[in-house]
Formats: C-alpha cells, sequence, structure tokens
C-alpha cells in the first residue's frame, strides 16, 4: 500500500456518503473524516460564544482562531470519530438541536469556509483518510489520490431518509422529504462558493439501487486498480 492516502468521496445529501466513507475507511484501516462536522464544530464555538450566527464577519473572523480536529474514535460509544473543539471532545455536542438550526446559514459564509478548507486540508495531509463532503475533490483536495462522485436520484435519497426517519419511530411525509431534497440539491449546486459537482477527473459511481458493500467494493477495485492497494 502506498503511504500517506488520501480518498475523497463526494456527493449529494444522502447519496450514501458517510455510509460508505466510514466502511470503506474502516476496512481500510484509515481515519474516517465527514468534513461537514467542521461546520458543526465552528457553529458550536459561535454560539458558545454568544455571537449572533448571522453576524458573518465575527463568525468568519471566530472561525479564523478556533482548532478544530478529528481523530480516530477514542470511546466506544457509536461515534466514527473524535470531533475536538481546541483541544476538548465536542463529538456529541455537535449534534444538538440548537447547532442542528444554525450550522446552515454559518456554513455559507466565504471566511468560515476559508477557515474550514485550511483545517481540512491539515488533517487531510496526514495521509490515509477518507475524506467525505460537497467539495473535497474539487476545492480541499483536488489532489485526492482518487476522487469518487457519488449520485443517486432525488427520489432514491428521499426514501433513504424516509425510512431512517421512520426506523427511528419518527413521523415523516415522504413527499416533504422529496421537495426539501430537491431544495437542497438546488441551492448545492448553484451556490457561488464551492458548488456541488464532481471534479473533472472524479470516479462517478451512481448508488440507485446499489448495496452499499458493492459500492465500498467498486471503490476498492479502483484503488487497486491505480496500486494504491495491493491486489489480492
Amino acid at each position: 500500500m502506498s503511504s500517506k492516502i488520501t480518498i475523497a468521496i463526494d456527493g449529494p445529501a444522502a447519496s450514501g456518503k458517510t455510509t460508505v466513507g466510514e466502511k470503506l475507511a474502516r476496512q481500510l484501516g484509515f481515519l474516517f473524516f465527514d468534513t461537514g462536522i467542521m461546520y458543526r464544530a465552528v457553529t458550536l464555538a459561535v454560539l458558545r460564544s454568544n455571537l449572533d450566527p448571522n453576524a458573518e464577519i465575527a463568525v468568519s473572523e471566530l472561525a479564523g482562531r478556533v482548532k478544530i480536529d478529528v481523530a480516530p474514535p477514542g470511546k466506544d460509544d457509536g461515534r466514527l470519530a473524535d470531533v475536538l473543539l481546541d483541544g476538548t471532545d465536542v463529538t456529541w455536542d455537535v449534534r444538538s438541536r440548537e447547532v442542528e438550526a444554525n450550522v446552515s446559514i454559518v456554513s455559507t459564509y466565504k471566511g468560515v469556509r476559508d477557515a474550514m478548507t485550511e483545517q481540512q486540508r491539515r488533517i487531510g495531509a496526514r495521509g490515509n483518510v477518507v475524506m467525505v463532503g460537497r467539495d473535497i475533490g474539487t476545492v480541499v483536495f483536488p489532489n485526492a489520490d482518487l476522487k469518487v462522485f457519488l449520485e443517486a436520484s432525488a427520489e432514491e435519497r428521499a426514501r433513504r431518509r424516509y425510512n431512517e426517519l421512520v426506523n427511528r419511530g419518527q413521523a415523516a411525509d415522504y413527499d416533504q422529504i422529496l421537495a426539501s431534497t430537491r431544495q437542497r440539491d438546488e441551492i448545492d449546486r448553484n451556490r457561488v462558493i464551492a458548488p456541488l459537482k464532481p471534479a473533472d477527473d472524479a470516479v462517478i459511481l451512481d448508488t440507485d439501487n446499489v448495496a452499499i458493500d458493492d459500492v465500498v467494493e467498486a471503490i476498492l477495485s479502483l484503488m487497486k486498480e491505480r496500486g494504491l492497494i495491493e491486489r489480492e
């Protein structure tokens, strides 16, 4: 196996990035890095500093000061990785409803995205990492050893989200979820900063009606073809 390998997996919401990325990282013994967690962490820092999430300049300045890190899970409590904010474990704090309600606005600021991109590059530069997001192959790590873009229809992704909520015992409306999915796609693909799109050299994998294990195997096969890991 080559040293310091970086795998970039991008795609729209509910395309399977997190599940595929986590399983792939586990099989390879790599760090799983969901870069979206960085925006949750900086949002948590904003809230803890009593800043108004709508105050773009102040929020961006804070994003440039905090240090966010991601490391292999240090506790067996269901976490996929440790999330550290200025050295403090905030793995579950970043999942709070308050963070959820404010992360969308915080993540749109150019100053925040620039700061988080630099921190993502710092972590990714360590190598042997599977990085998951929406702009990894295009912005964060354009020189990744392998870039994969996962696609799935809006209907399929809405169905996955619907089933996820139902399995948790939560109320869910498929039509509402589908409409929200399409709206999210429109915003992600048309935003001025780092729009959602495959990198020119990304391998596009359609995950509609494809088992997670089969997607992981497809990526492993690509890694073998490129000499990133040894063939069996």
